[in-house]
């Protein structure tokens, strides 16, 4: 991000932005079949902090920095303390330098799990309260990928949990429009057999069975990257996925290569998209699901994640106009139902006794509960009641998450820098448009990660 990074120290050193004075969302006790009360008044008996502060900044601003001041609230109104809570969009610059300078907050919320390991590493994280680990394992759905993706080194070498992770984000998702289903008499895949033999079905009655695009100004080319890292997770084990992120497995092993050559299947099979593999590459990835609104349909597919119905047409409902359903696994391989996705990891930068009374308040269902019962917010939590979700879509987003066998984090924006965000979204346009086969695609990824580790 391209913020000034004293403004934003500034805004660290300030915490402006104060979730104290609000009033609480929804009135403890009120709907007992849709919160989970007795986790809220449990917490608040057991940790009295009045005349405790305790500071948090992240990455939320606008509508969601709103939205996670709803739920300190509640953790105030338990608690006695006061929480202050600084959102800044240059986050990642701002908490390194802070943390740095001797002036972190309590705690800090990390949008990739990275960064926090880099802290770890540099001995500016203090590892979770005893106990937390294992309270991931056995409560989150994927349990163990959750607790894995939680635990770093520390400065003495040693792997410890360093974060908590709280919203989740989804992207094994693909979009459609039931009634255009409807009319043709296709049915929802449940295996990724079934979804190939319906996108040659579809081919095969006149239709495009895909719109897809790659297109997002300098950043082109990264939805294809998520396509990639989908596949590799139904094609090969967790480890392998793991190793090929941390370049452990060579991004021009074979088990990559017909990982690419799997998503040119979908993309380059003339007929199968919509525009042709030229088209892919250049769409737009905003404007790439609009094909499926169109009368009668440009494409009766479109893979992307969990906030893309911001680009529908206004005025499109999700759940009824259009709707989604999980980008199945490969019947034939024993890998279970990987899921594909993204979130928020807090991590204790500065440690107090309100710092880890808050990481077990997030531990309790009501904490997530709030947030659900507005908008925006996913949980592998098994222990949160679905009817406290706002609708049906999220319920069903969220049932995907806690169907996972094995969650993994964007495999991309884990790689470093000049990888995930640059080799790898170029590589992956000129495959698409055929100016590279997947080898040499993959072959320049390889060449340009060792050339940053000489």
């Amino acid at each position: 991000m391209t913020k000034h990074l004293m403004l934003g120290i500034a805004a660290l050193a300030l915490s402006a932005g104060l979730a104290s004075a609000q009033e609480l969302t929804f009135k403890p006790g009120s709907e007992p079949d849709r919160f989970d009360w007795a986790s809220y008044d449990q917490f608040a008996k057991d940790n009295d902090l009045s005349g405790k502060t305790l500071t948090i900044t992240g990455p939320w601003t606008g509508g969601d920095k709103k939205l996670f001041e709803s739920v300190l609230a509640y953790f105030e109104a338990a608690t006695g303390a006061k929480v202050d809570y600084s959102g800044s969009e240059s986050f990642e610059q701002d908490i390194v330098i802070a943390a740095k300078g001797g002036t972190p907050p309590n705690i800090a919320v990390f949008p990739q799990p990275g960064l926090a390991s880099d802290l770890a590493k540099q001995g500016y994280l203090t590892p979770m309260p005893e106990g937390t680990g294992a309270w991931i394992k056995d409560n989150y759905a994927a349990g163990q990928s959750w607790e894995d993706l939680s635990t770093y080194a520390g400065k003495d070498g040693m792997k410890q949990t360093f974060t908590f992770p709280f919203k989740a984000d989804l992207k094994s998702l693909v979009w459609y429009v039931p009634e255009n289903f409807k009319e043709a008499g296709y049915k929802v895949p449940e295996t990724m057999e079934e979804l190939k033999a319906l996108t040659e079905q579809i081919k095969a009655d006149g239709g495009t069975p895909w719109c897809i695009g790659l297109g997002s100004g300098a950043a082109t080319g990264w939805p294809a990257t998520d396509w990639v890292e989908d596949i590799m997770l139904r094609t090969q084990s967790p480890q392998t996925y793991d190793d090929w992120v941390s370049n452990a497995l060579k991004f021009n092993d074979p088990k990559v290569v017909d990982a690419i050559k799997d998503y040119g299947w979908f993309a380059k099979t003339p007929g199968f998209a919509e525009g042709g593999e030229q088209a892919v590459a250049t769409t737009d990835f905003r404007d790439s699901p609009k094909g499926l609104f169109d009368f009668p349909p440009k494409c009766y597919m479109h893979k992307q994640a969990s906030f893309i119905p911001t680009f529908f047409p206004e005025g499109t409902k999700v759940g009824s106009d259009v709707n989604f359903f999980y980008f199945p696994a490969y019947e034939g391989k024993d890998l279970g139902k990987p899921v594909l996705g993204a979130g928020t990891m807090f991590g204790i930068t500065k440690d107090s006794k309100a710092a880890e009374a808050f990481i077990k308040f997030l531990e309790t269902p009501i904490a997530s509960e709030i947030w659900m019962a507005q908008s925006g917010f996913l949980t592998p939590n098994k222990n949160v009641n679905l009817a406290a979700f706002a609708n049906d879509v999220q319920r069903n987003m969220n049932k995907i998450l806690l169907d996972a066998t094995t969650f993994r984090f964007d495999g991309s924006d884990q790689m470093p820098g000049e990888i995930g965000t640059d080799a790898f979204w170029k590589a992956m346009v000129a495959y698409t448009t055929g100016d590279e086969t997947a080898q040499e695609a993959a072959d320049a990824v390889q060449k340009r990660w060792d050339s940053i580790e000489k």
